[in-house]
């Protein structure tokens, strides 16, 4: 069902993004990989062109940047413009602090990359989407887009954006045969943690202390899941935690 499809991944050098590439090369869809860091994008390209033997395409792209986000698009290969599903996948917490306590630096790079980049990914793409009347768009948003916790309020906002957004995508393409998704997951073990504690591994480590996370692979699976569901069923919503997740910041831990 998959072979042959282009699917687009924003923030593929790892995590969620990365295990996305490896679960859609297996099934051999033709995986078009952006984000920041060129050196891992690389090396994911050659790793599932050698493993599953299937188109593997990367360029450099920083969402935040409406410019970059159209350039970069415009100037793919003909043979890659054709875009079948997105995943919107690119996306970050930065700082743990009350709003009175807040640094304005993160609080943009969190607005810019969760809000804004999804919104310039979908505006680019969704155009030739609709020419063909046919596509699917993946939002990752997160149970962080259901509640606020204390000292998160802007991340939680912005994915309470991204869950609007959604809603109101799907609703503005009525009508049309162009499926939106979106997948919000609860604790995964990736490096979000650790860019939201600015490198602090121990305190990185201890969200995901004495308890059983979810995996990248996890959340991989459940997007392929959705994107392989015959095309007259669209999965609006999916909400992923672990069994030892209950709701936001309600862990089970193991002593």
């Amino acid at each position: 069902m998959l072979c042959h499809k282009i699917v687009l991944i924003t923030g593929a050098s790892s995590g969620i993004g990365a295990a996305c590439a490896r679960q859609f090369a297996a099934k051999g869809a033709r995986v078009l990989l952006c984000g920041r860091r060129t050196d891992r994008l690389s090396q994911l390209a050659v790793e599932l062109n050698q493993k599953y033997a299937v188109p593997a395409h990367f360029f450099t792209l920083d969402v935040r940047h409406a410019d970059e986000v159209n350039q970069a698009l415009a100037a793919l290969p003909v043979e890659w413009q054709q875009i079948d599903v997105l995943i919107n996948n690119a996306g970050l917490a930065v700082g743990f602090a009350s709003l009175q306590e807040g640094i304005l630096a993160d609080w943009e790079t969190m607005l810019d990359t969760n809000v804004k980049g999804l919104l310039y990914m979908t505006r680019a793409i969704l155009p030739r989407m609709l020419a063909r009347n046919s596509g699917h768009i993946i939002n990752i948003g997160s149970v962080a887009g259901h509640g606020v916790y204390p000292n998160g309020a802007v991340y939680c906002a912005t994915k309470h954006a991204v869950k609007a957004l959604t809603q109101g995508l799907r609703m503005d393409l009525f009508g049309k045969k162009i499926r939106v998704t979106s997948i919000d997951p609860g604790a995964v073990a990736t490096e979000f943690s650790e860019v939201r504690f600015k490198g602090d591994t121990a305190r990185a480590a201890a969200v995901y202390a004495d308890m059983h996370p979810l995996s990248a692979d996890d959340i991989a699976d459940a997007i392929l899941y959705c994107v392989q569901c015959p095309p007259h069923v669209n999965v609006s919503e999916m909400i992923i935690m672990p069994t030892a997740q209950a709701g936001l910041g309600m862990m089970a831990r193991e002593k």
